[in-house]
């Protein structure tokens, strides 16, 4: 019996879509936050620092604002000044969780059925304050409900992005200069 050499159309889909779904969500030493209330963490959140990638480079003034979808998703909606072109651009896009709902563990996606981790990681109580950190140790962000975050929690957040591996030398911090 001969065996083609020849990968079939079928076969790539399978194995791409295979590859896609045993991709890690969240880095290896990374947890996420559980318990987690979806209802106290939607709303505004400002950016305070972020390793840049190429969807936010030369952007400041960001914000995500989340909300719930009819469907039951998250709706994000991401916005920022981009200082270079002196113009706003937004990106709407939606998330899911994982496992649970009580799990800040989710996918999210900008672009059709291609999703990419966000996982909270720490929180504050009161839900002022998330480290946010995406599939790998190449996403990053630290949030604020306000525009400041004060030092003591800013240097706990860096000490956890740390001992997960994170280089967090890189970070961009944000300037909030725009209403």
């Amino acid at each position: 019996m001969k065996y083609s050499k020849h990968i079939t159309h079928t076969t790539l889909l399978i194995i791409m879509a295979l590859v896609f779904t045993s991709c890690a969500t969240i880095p290896e030493k990374a947890e996420a936050v559980s318990p987690f209330n979806k209802e106290e963490y939607l709303g505004k959140w400002y950016e305070i620092a972020r390793l840049d990638f190429k969807y936010e480079k030369d952007l400041n003034n960001t914000t995500a604002n989340y909300s719930i979808n009819p469907d039951g998703t998250i709706k994000v909606v991401n916005k920022g000044y981009n200082y270079v072109k002196k113009e706003w651009t937004e990106a709407n896009g939606k998330a899911k969780f994982i496992d649970s709902d009580t799990i800040a563990k989710l996918k999210v996606s900008f672009f059709g059925p291609f999703y990419s981790g966000y996982n909270v990681i720490a929180l504050t109580d009161n839900y002022k304050y998330a480290l946010v950190a995406g599939k790998n140790l190449d996403y990053l962000w630290i949030l604020s409900r306000e525009t400041t975050i004060p030092e003591h929690i800013k240097q706990d957040f860096i000490n956890q992005a740390k001992a997960i591996g994170y280089k967090t030398q890189d970070l961009i911090w944000v300037e909030h200069t725009k209403p």
